[in-house]
């Protein structure tokens, strides 16, 4: 991606895309033709399962008020409990408490490049993937990585985040 390329992109993506290239990573920021604001909708457009996809799920911290994120594989549903045991009691994050806290609205949050560090956690099970594919900063954006690119990129830990398989 050139630098003029760049500029005409969104400026959520343009954060992500310069992180990434700060941080070394392989790929860079793909917009798609349609806003993948779901798990679901990514994976159609990138013709891929929808577990390869990257979801960016906020939540807040009670004590702290801190963002959490939780980046979980888009087949499975965060455990709240699981995920209170490990960073404290959670609340919801609503439209605006995400924008302020990430830089990014809801549909577009990627793992990387926002305005405030979360407090951040990966779901194991997006490690079952070679490839994963993450939100960009926009809901047309999207970015290609492995889930240990996901470690080295957010510094996160790895931690069994999702709902038991009924």
């Amino acid at each position: 991606m050139t630098e003029a390329e760049l500029k005409t992109l969104p400026e959520g993506v343009q954060r992500v895309a310069a992180a990434l290239q700060a941080a070394g990573h392989a790929h860079r920021p793909r917009m798609l033709d349609d806003a993948a604001r779901t798990a679901q909708q990514a994976a159609d457009a990138l013709g891929i399962g929808v577990g390869q996809i990257a979801k960016s799920i906020i939540f807040r911290r009670k004590s702290d008020d801190a963002a959490v994120l939780v980046i979980t594989s888009g087949d499975k549903r965060v455990d709240e409990k699981k995920v209170e045991a490990i960073v404290g009691k959670l609340g919801r994050a609503d439209a605006d408490f995400v924008k302020a806290r990430t830089g990014f609205s809801i549909g577009g949050v990627s793992p990387v490049a926002h305005a405030d560090l979360p407090v951040t956690l990966i779901d194991r099970e997006l490690f079952r993937f070679g490839e994963i594919w993450a939100a960009a900063g926009h809901p047309h954006g999207v970015f290609k990585l492995t889930p240990t690119d996901l470690e080295r990129l957010t510094g996160a830990p790895v931690a069994d985040v999702v709902q038991a398989a009924a």
